[in-house]
């Protein structure tokens, strides 16, 4: 993608209602009016609260508000050039139920209250394969300790990825752990009875791993 366009997008990001970017200073200093104000402020209704981490270019995220309006979806990632075009489909489409966070995950405690959030979904994350990348992986035990903050006790996880390493460590990692693996899956695609909505939204990229016949992995947890 070109500087210049880059730009444009954002530039047009900051144009957007439905796009939210405080600065690190703000959520790390707890000058963010949103936290624990999510549904009220931004949605204005009490429906359950549903996160994409790593949202990318925000089609999951879209995706899932199609499919689910009596839920709202926040798509998060660092790189608002990406969820520029989640953010401008949502507007197109008049899509009310999604918005964008541009911040790192690392912050995510900061930008949601405790017991905020009902639902978390991590889609095709970087699985950081080298073991001095391990602190990165999105599904290690600082990062789900953020969640768990931020999530009810009843909220759930769910991890799809198509690499069979993420898959594995983060299996491992729950067991040993002794959080609650409620659904785990290598291949949804070949087997039946996986979630629907496992199946039936896909991104871009996840359509070219199965034209490639590459397995896509799926967990659904609850942390303890």
């Amino acid at each position: 993608m070109g500087s210049k366009n880059k730009l444009r997008r954002f530039r047009e990001n900051e144009t957007f209602s439905n796009v939210f970017q405080p600065t690190r200073d703000e959520l790390v200093n707890s000058n963010f009016n949103l936290k624990g104000n999510w549904q009220h402020e931004v949605f204005k209704n009490k429906n359950p609260l549903v996160l994409e981490l790593g949202c990318g270019k925000g089609e999951y995220s879209v995706a899932l508000a199609k499919k689910y309006p009596n839920k709202n979806f926040i798509g998060i990632d660092i790189k608002g050039a990406r969820f520029w075009r989640g953010a401008k489909t949502a507007i197109e489409e008049n899509i009310p139920n999604v918005a964008f966070l541009r911040t790192q995950i690392e912050l995510i405690d900061h930008a949601f209250a405790t017991d905020e959030v009902d639902e978390i979904w991590i889609t095709f994350p970087d699985p950081q394969i080298k073991y001095k990348r391990t602190k990165h992986r999105m599904t290690n035990a600082t990062f789900l300790n953020r969640y768990k903050t931020i999530l009810k006790p009843e909220g759930v996880v769910n991890l799809k990825t198509d690499s069979e390493f993420m898959h594995g460590y983060t299996l491992g990692l729950l067991h040993g752990a002794g959080h609650e693996v409620l659904y785990a899956n290598h291949n949804v695609y070949k087997q039946e009875g996986s979630p629907e909505e496992v199946t039936s939204i896909q991104t871009f990229y996840e359509s070219q791993y199965l034209e490639q016949n590459k397995p896509i992995t799926y967990i659904r947890f609850k942390i303890k």
